[in-house]
């Protein structure tokens, strides 16, 4: 095997360092620093792929190897930082354990993408970076937010297992669900829901930041509109199509 089909793989495994960092960050506590590394995976779950596309080196190795990175980064990262957000606002202990469900879920939507051939160009279930994405900007921004009525609101303790509750539900669902990446088979109607989407997540980080708020919830609104316009749009066409599966 020539040196250019491990490149790939390399950039994924750096995708499952970052997720294994983060999540030993979120247990000691450091929040920003486990968002990073979230963010960090996010960037490599990105890159392997492009270099994958860009080399021609796919691999059904690559494949499994990615899945289980993004349950790491995007399933066990995100639940953990929930569930230490909830332990920092002193809730009962049951209601702390409650968004380890994500981490299940996760797995669960990773598992059934690979063997779903309808998800070709577009997703079914919410695709498991966004739900890591709308956790881990909401856990940094609790955590790290100057506005201190924000930050120790009451509300949180029933609104993040909740919201850990919802998440799961919608891994796993049947709603179509448009890729963020950009592909050729790209619908006109897509390519518009894309900048809606950049342009609210403009608006409201202005609207974060006048309010000082904190900037990454500028991402968990993203990633919420995101959500919304898809369950608002028509049903896609996801008859199964030859080519290879988007990544997550």
């Amino acid at each position: 095997m020539s040196l250019k089909n491990h490149i790939p793989n390399t950039i994924t495994s750096l995708n499952l360092l970052s997720g294994t960092f983060g999540i030993v960050a979120a247990m000691n506590g450091r929040l920003d620093l486990a968002f990073y590394l979230m963010l960090a995976g996010a960037v490599f779950d990105f890159c392997d792929g492009l270099s994958a596309r860009a080399l021609g080196a796919y691999s059904p190795m690559g494949k499994e190897l990615d899945s289980l990175s993004d349950v790491v980064s995007f399933g066990v990262l995100p639940s953990m930082m929930f569930y230490a957000t909830l332990t920092g606002l002193d809730a009962p202990k049951a209601v702390c354990f409650i968004p380890l469900v994500i981490a299940v879920f996760s797995g669960l939507r990773l598992a059934k993408f690979n063997i779903d051939e309808r998800q070709s160009h577009s997703f079914i279930g919410l695709p498991t970076p966004a739900c890591a994405m709308i956790c881990g900007s909401l856990a940094y921004a609790i955590a790290m937010s100057d506005n201190a009525a924000f930050a120790s609101w009451n509300g949180w303790t029933i609104l993040l297992p909740v919201l850990s509750v919802v998440l799961s539900l919608l891994l796993v669902s049947e709603i179509p669900m448009f890729s963020m990446k950009f592909s050729k088979e790209d619908t006109k109607e897509v390519k518009n829901q894309r900048i809606v989407l950049l342009s609210f997540f403009c608006g409201s980080l202005s609207l974060v930041l006048g309010f000082d708020l904190n900037w990454a919830l500028s991402i968990t609104i993203l990633f919420v509109l995101y959500i919304l316009i898809n369950l608002g749009s028509l049903p896609m066409d996801l008859k199964p199509k030859a080519g290879k599966n988007v990544k997550q």
